[in-house]
């Protein structure tokens, strides 16, 4: 299992709300130190299993190589980073990080990190359905951070 965390929240804890549509909208800092055999990349998937119109994806960012062990905050809203790094379509419909925006009740968010055997490619514009179909078979192990939000 790999261990996924932040410095601005922990497990269960609620998120900041700098890092929410109610404040500037940028994505936390995560890290993590498990660094699977045979790792070829990371990716990490945020989502909201409480969404009225079931799963909503905030975050894919994907082939992050296997010697960076953190994201800082503010990750740039497109498509394609340093290193190879890839960041998806959400469902607000751009790429990048979309934090916490949810009406009503409060909500869990799941940031999921995979390590994989092999880096992803996939053809833009790449959306949840394709990120996952891709995941499927490459998966080495993962591990969650969740946080809560409401406004």
């Amino acid at each position: 299992m790999i261990n996924i965390e932040s410095d601005a929240f922990g497990e269960g804890e609620n998120i900041p709300e700098k890092y929410t549509c109610d404040g500037i909208d940028i994505s936390p800092p995560l890290k993590w130190k498990t660094l699977p055999e045979h790792t070829i990349s990371f990716a990490i998937l945020l989502e909201d299993p409480d969404a009225p119109g079931g799963i909503y994806t905030h975050w894919i960012i994907y082939n992050i190589p296997p010697n960076v062990m953190e994201l800082p905050e503010n990750v740039e809203k497109k498509e394609k980073l340093e290193n190879g790094i890839i960041q998806a379509v959400n469902s607000f419909g751009f790429n990048g990080y979309g934090g916490p925006c949810p009406p009503g009740e409060e909500h869990r968010y799941f940031f999921k990190i995979y390590a994989l055997d092999k880096t992803l490619n996939l053809s833009p514009p790449v959306k949840r359905d394709d990120f996952l179909k891709a995941l499927n078979e490459n998966i080495l192990d993962e591990g969650q951070l969740m946080g809560k939000y409401k406004r």
